[in-house]
């Protein structure tokens, strides 16, 4: 259990010989995207990684903290809040903001560019509901 501020400075390179699919022996695409010989031959720059993992460790760090705090019950509490609240539980045509999930991750006092440029018009949803209602029923199935 580590109280640090900022991820730590670790490299992981991941190698084609860590992307192949265990049955067919080939690159897997589907898991890890596209193949590139750059992201093969150079690194990445280290403030790039650190950036992607910049929410999972404050994540775990107010996890650590309130576990200190006040015990084993309230990370447990704040895991389970989150997980319900990140389901998506609205019609998918509606718009959703997912207000409650930003209020528990932090994210309703910061103002990043979701937030300006979120404007429906411009979204790809669907917008005929019954084929979206039955696309959202063939994923329970």
């Amino acid at each position: 259990m580590s109280f640090q501020l900022t991820p730590s400075n670790h490299i992981t390179n991941v190698s084609t010989l860590d992307t192949t699919h265990a049955d067919f022996g080939s690159h897997d695409a589907l898991r890890y995207g596209t193949r590139s010989i750059k992201t093969e031959v150079l690194p990445g720059h280290p403030l790039e990684q650190r950036l992607d993992e910049w929410n999972d460790h404050q994540w775990e760090l107010k996890l650590n903290m309130a576990r200190q705090a006040y015990g084993l019950h309230a990370p447990v509490k704040m895991m389970m809040e989150r997980d319900i609240v990140s389901k998506r539980q609205r019609m998918p045509v509606l718009p959703s903001s997912n207000l409650h999930l930003d209020i528990l991750t932090g994210k309703d006092e910061t103002i990043d560019f979701e937030d300006i440029l979120n404007d429906p018009a411009l979204s790809t949803d669907m917008l005929d509901v019954h084929a979206a209602m039955e696309h959202k029923l063939q994923l329970k199935i």
